[in-house]
This record gives structure tokens, sequence and C-alpha cells, in this order.
């Protein structure tokens, strides 16, 4: 039987890494055998204004940006998105690091307003600068319905985006990310989705019939970008996506929820 080739022990930095995709990211690159630092303020360093920044990362040969942010507020979004990916380029490069791996969104580019607005910003920086560099972009992840029926609850009610959406395991997000490490720079790779396509009212509801909360699901829907591209499925990927294999109803059953 053919042997798998060993991956080359690699020295990674995680901007992010305790977040819902980066804890992962951090928990697989260490089981793979590669030296982990996570940039967070608990290890001294501010990604928005840099402190701390240069230090970690001196011998990094890879950084892999999970930072985020929780708003909805565009200029918010894109000032933390700018603000954390400049740092992570220019301190990056002065540092020595070879490849900048960084988290994106399908469909970024056709929802630029809100949140989304950001990361755009984000790819923006990324595309322009001189360091080699893979972007990868993937759909929502089956923690957003979770997260949608903690911040959207109106009492009885939950307000829920009239959305189309494939959503994809965290966990699988953060192993094609450490792949992409391993493999080196790539541009932008094909964008990740999950095996299954769903409205994400009914993964709200499903979420909260599992857990026994007695919610009445709304969908809303209003004018501009982002709205129009989640109810066009603009957020699904096009044919040829890589594609995930935990369906939502797996991950519900899991018990990873909550994690």
């Amino acid at each position: 039987m053919a042997r798998c080739p060993r991956i080359r022990s690699m020295d990674i930095a995680v901007a992010g890494g305790t977040g819902t995709v980066g804890r992962h990211v951090v928990s697989i690159a260490r089981a793979r055998g590669h030296r982990v630092v996570s940039l967070s303020r608990a290890q001294g360093v501010d990604l928005v204004d840099g402190s701390g920044l240069a230090e970690a990362l001196q011998g990094r040969e890879a950084v892999i940006d999970v930072a985020n942010i929780q708003t909805l507020n565009g200029e918010k979004s894109v000032h933390f998105f700018s603000a954390v990916t400049g740092n992570l380029l220019q301190k990056g490069k002065a540092a020595g690091v070879r490849h900048h791996v960084a988290l994106s969104i399908v469909g970024t580019d056709k929802a630029a307003a809100g949140y989304y607005a950001g990361k755009l910003a984000q790819e923006r920086l990324v595309l322009n600068t001189d360091m080699p560099w893979t972007i990868l972009r993937a759909t929502q992840f089956h923690e957003f319905a979770e997260q949608m029926l903690q911040r959207s609850s109106l009492g009885p009610l939950v307000l829920v985006p009239q959305m189309a959406t494939q959503p994809v395991a965290a966990h699988e997000v953060a192993a094609a990310l450490v792949d992409a490490a391993e493999a080196g720079p790539q541009g932008r790779t094909a964008d990740l989705g999950g095996p299954e396509r769903h409205r994400m009212a009914d993964l709200v509801r499903a979420y909260a019939r599992k857990h026994g909360r007695k919610k009445l699901i709304i969908e809303v829907t209003a004018p501009g970008p982002l709205w129009r591209a989640m109810r066009n499925g603009d957020l699904i990927p096009e044919p040829g996506a890589a594609v995930g294999r935990q369906k939502f109803s797996e991950w519900l059953e899991s018990g990873a929820q909550g994690a």
C-alpha cells in the first residue's frame, strides 16, 4: 500500500485562534505536527492596533487569518478587517512570513454591504500585497443558526433573513485552511460549501426545536445588495466548488453546537 507523503512541520501563526474556526485550525495544525501560536490579546497581541504582533510573528512561515468581529455595521467591519489585515501583512512581511492564508465568504463581492463590506476590503488588501497568499471563501458555518437564534430574538420571535444557504462544518473549513498553508501559496482556491442547500429559517427552526426553544421564526428582507444576495442565492457556491461532508442535521445531532 502506498504511504502518504509526510508533511514538513511548519511554524504557523493563527489570527483569531480562539474563535469558531480558529480553535479548530489550532487543534488540527498541532495534531499534524506543526508548531502553532495563537495571536490573541491573551498572548499579548492586539491585531487591531498591532501591538505585540511583530514579536509574535518572528520565525513564523505562514499566517492563517480567521480573525473576526461580530457586527452588521459596514463602517465598523471595514475598519476592523482593514486594520487587522494591514497589520498582519505589513508586520508579517517584516518578520519573514512567506505565506498569508485568509478566510473569506462565498459571494462577498456580490453582497458588499454591512459585514461583507469588511470582508471585501480584506480580500482587496490581500490581493494587492506582494506577499504570497491564498484566499479561501467558505459559506456560513453550521454554527450560524445558533448565533442567529441568540442574536435575533425579540421575545418569542426570531427575525431571520430570507436567505438561501449551503452551510459547512467549521472543522472542515479549518482543515482546508491548514491544507492551504501546507500546500503553499495558491491565490484564490476553490470555494468551499456544505453538502446541502437550505433556507436559513429552516435551520434556525431545527436548532430551536433541538434545544426546546419555543420560538416563532419569521423571515424578513429589505432593499440593498446584501439582502438581494441572500434572497437570490448569491452566497451559495457556484458549480466546481469544494463540498464538505458533514450535513447540518449530523452536526445538530453530534452535540458539537454550543462548544
